[in-house]
């Protein structure tokens, strides 16, 4: 059986598309292993998940222990500090950090070169370098996973130049590379002299998500007026400010954001400062297996994000077909690859970018127009059996193939 070392930089708790991507590899007879990040009393050092997969962390360096806090329901954090925008991070403090990462990086390349992989998938630049060694040193073959654009990406800016150098000098050495959009592809190939990715969207498993009043209850919400959900991550340039904002314009109906992030504290100030405490709720992240549950006991999806960098600008997002999946109506920014999919399938309403009367005037029209958010629901419901992960796995597989069998190329 051939083996897949599979290498990211977090705790591997909920990350969605490395999960699928090793349980489609597992199914397919590989042997899976994904090497991660331990933080101590959050993970477990080595476990074995449901279907084989296994799962390695190594320990974070001791700098880093304190990066991770989860607010409670409807309350903001304990700590501010990390919260806000990322700052241009001096030359003193990019080594400093990049000294801390070194010794994390050194223990996953000697775990992964004791595994005796045949493939090493990196994801992400930030693990590229270490899996590209890693598979030189195992004479295995290396695919790159490149989930983002980092080199135009939110809170990046202290990095670019060196995440370009290692992107230019380690991409093409690599036997095959994957991305997320079609947009993306296009860029990898023509930034870097590639062939193009192969595209495998942040499209969920198909499941079935009978509506439920999961939210509802939670939250106690006594009104019968519907729910606009904002669901991942709490960050810079996702338009979450704006869309609290537009709450204000946007009567008769509750907006819930579920997910954690660097803006958490100050979205919760935003709330309480607007006085909109009965209409603006918030969730913390919520694990993997319930988060259907969540999505689909709202009614009205929104991806208010913003064109603050490039790799905002070429996204779909996970959240996108989470919506979709669940029956969900969508306001969406309308960029390239979203639009792509919700004009095509007639699932929601596209705003321009930083228009925020737009987006209240989208929201108000399927807050108060049951029929147009019926039809567009069903779509939605319709297009899941098509835009979810089982229709685009072979992709995967078949790279996969390619690769394995073809003689091994990295330098």
């Amino acid at each position: 059986m051939q083996r897949v070392a599979m290498v990211v930089w977090n705790e591997f708790l909920n990350d969605a598309r490395v999960l699928k991507e090793a349980q489609t590899l597992q199914h397919a007879g590989y042997e899976v292993k994904v090497f991660a990040l331990h933080t101590p009393g959050v993970t477990q050092q080595q476990e074995q998940l449901k279907g084989g997969i296994q799962v390695f962390r190594v320990a974070r360096s001791p700098l880093w222990r304190l990066r991770k806090g989860t607010p409670l329901p409807n309350q903001a954090p304990v700590s501010s500090k990390t919260q806000g925008p990322i700052g241009k991070l001096t030359v003193k403090h990019q080594l400093l950090r990049l000294m801390a990462r070194a010794w994390t990086h050194m223990i996953l390349l000697w775990q992964m070169v004791r595994y005796r992989a045949n493939l090493v998938h990196a994801h992400d630049v930030n693990t590229l370098p270490t899996a590209w060694l890693a598979a030189r040193l195992s004479r295995a073959r290396l695919v790159y996973d490149a989930h983002e654009i980092s080199t135009s990406r939110e809170g990046y800016s202290s990095f670019r130049r060196l995440v370009g150098f290692v992107e230019k000098q380690l991409m093409p050495r690599a036997d095959g590379s994957i991305t997320t959009t079609d947009a993306r592809a296009k860029y990898f190939a023509r930034a870097y002299g590639v062939a193009r990715p192969t595209v495998l969207q942040n499209r969920p498993r198909l499941t079935q998500c009978e509506t439920s009043n999961r939210i509802r209850e939670e939250l106690k919400l006594k009104a019968p007026w519907p729910i606009i959900l904002y669901q991942g991550g709490l960050q810079q340039g996702r338009g979450l400010e704006k869309l609290i904002r537009t709450a204000e314009n946007v009567p008769n109906a509750y907006f819930v954001f579920i997910g954690g992030g660097r803006l958490a504290l100050d979205l919760v100030q935003l709330r309480e400062k607007l006085g909109l405490q009965e209409r603006v709720h918030f969730i913390p992240t919520v694990s993997l297996s319930k988060l259907p549950d969540y999505t689909a006991s709202a009614d009205i999806g929104v991806q208010p994000i913003e064109n603050t960098c490039l790799n905002h600008y070429t996204t779909d997002s996970n959240k996108l077909f989470e919506y979709l999946i669940a029956g969900l109506p969508v306001v969406a920014t309308d960029f390239p690859e979203i639009r792509r999919i919700v004009r095509n399938n007639n699932v929601g309403l596209l705003v321009p970018e930083n228009d925020s009367l737009a987006l209240a005037a989208a929201l108000n029209q399927l807050v108060t127009d049951l029929e147009l958010r019926s039809t567009l629901a069903t779509n939605a419901r319709s297009t899941a059996t098509t835009l979810n992960w089982e229709e685009q796995e072979s992709l995967l597989v078949d790279l996969y193939k390619q690769i394995l069998k073809s003689p091994t190329s990295v330098e």
